[in-house]
């Protein structure tokens, strides 16, 4: 697939929004990705997965063997089951648990654990998530496999809004789609400053 024909199948099911956002990272933008849209239809869903997964593959990073794929809950679930599909592997998530203290909004502060499965001992896994701005649910996901005694040998996501800036070590990174949207810290964000409010997809 090319980049217009992926950049169209977000369009044409809405997953590519305009506005004025606030994304998971505390940065505001105008543009969001909301890929719940695009996995809703699972051909498409299957295809862009697919694509990307191939990719990587193709590469020759990922390493002769892959034992499974996990995704950091929820917007990664659905990638990493059609990534697992592709490779032919098992797939399993990690969950949100309450951590230790409260974030900047005064809200229990979150973490990823491994609730419902186990990772073994030199088990090899790739990470697969949807949208990608600071990666900080990736590392998290790559340092519970690791602390499981488990290795990364790569990271497959869909969309790469960091525009490569995104970086987890030696880890490789695949994208199916990178764009570098504007974003705004809530003190300098013009749409802010124009009196506008910004709105959380997917909250």
């Amino acid at each position: 697939m090319t980049q217009k024909q992926v950049l169209k199948a977000f369009k044409d099911t809405g997953a590519l929004l305009e506005g004025h956002f606030e994304l998971r990272s505390k940065l505001h933008s105008n543009r969001y990705f909301q890929c719940a849209n695009v996995l809703m239809y699972p051909r498409t869903a299957e295809k862009l997965c697919r694509e990307a997964t191939r990719a990587a593959v193709r590469s020759g990073r990922l390493g002769k063997r892959i034992d499974g794929v996990i995704s950091p809950a929820v917007g990664g679930i659905l990638v990493g089951h059609e990534v697992a599909r592709e490779l032919n592997v098992k797939c399993i998530f990690a969950e949100k648990v309450q951590g230790e203290g409260v974030d900047a909004t005064g809200k229990p502060n979150t973490v990823l654990a491994l609730r419902r499965f186990s990772i073994k001992k030199g088990e090899r896994y790739v990470v697969a998530e949807d949208v990608v701005t600071k990666g900080g649910r990736v590392q998290e996901t790559i340092d519970l496999v690791k602390a499981a005694g488990g290795k990364v040998a790569g990271v497959i996501i869909l969309v790469d809004r960091s525009g490569g800036t995104a970086k987890f070590g030696r880890t490789p990174v695949f994208s199916l789609m990178q764009m570098t949207p504007e974003t705004w810290t809530a003190q300098d964000c013009p749409m802010c400053k124009a009196g506008s409010k910004p709105v959380h997809p997917g909250s």
